[in-house]
C-alpha cells in the first residue's frame, strides 16, 4: 500500500511555471510506475505523464509535450511535475497516481488545483 500528496498547486498567469510534487509512502516507491493526471471542471480525468521505476522512460500526452516534465526522485520518494509555458487550458485539479504494472493505476493522489489565468 502506498499513500500519495501532492502539492505545489495555485494560481500563476498564462505563460508562467509550477512545480508539482507527489510525496509517497513507504520503502517501495522505486518499484511503483508513477503518472500524473489531470480533471478540469465538467470534464473527465486525463492522463498527462508518466515514468517509470528507474526514472529512464518518460511518456506525455500530446497537448503537454515540449511544455511539462516528468521526473522522481526516488532517495526522497517523489515525483515531479515541472509545468512550463502553462496555459488556460491546463487549468485542472492534477492527481499523482501509482502503478505496480504499467498502465494500471491502483493509488490516487487527493490532487492539488492548478489555475491558469489569461
Amino acid at each position: 500500500q502506498v499513500q500519495l500528496v501532492e502539492s505545489g498547486g495555485g494560481l500563476v498567469q498564462a505563460g508562467g511555471s509550477l512545480r508539482l510534487s507527489c510525496a509517497a509512502s513507504g520503502r517501495t516507491f522505486s518499484t511503483y510506475h508513477m503518472g500524473w493526471f489531470r480533471q478540469a471542471p465538467g470534464k473527465e480525468r486525463e492522463f498527462v505523464a508518466t515514468i517509470n521505476r528507474s526514472g529512464g522512460n518518460t511518456y506525455y500526452t500530446d497537448s503537454v509535450k515540449g511544455r511539462f516534465t516528468i521526473s522522481r526522485d526516488n532517495a526522497k520518494n517523489t515525483v515531479y511535475l515541472q509545468m512550463n509555458s502553462l496555459k488556460p487550458e491546463d487549468t485542472a485539479v492534477y492527481y499523482c497516481a501509482a502503478a505496480i504494472a504499467a498502465g494500471m493505476w491502483n493509488y490516487w493522489g487527493q490532487g492539488t488545483q492548478v489555475t491558469v489565468s489569461s
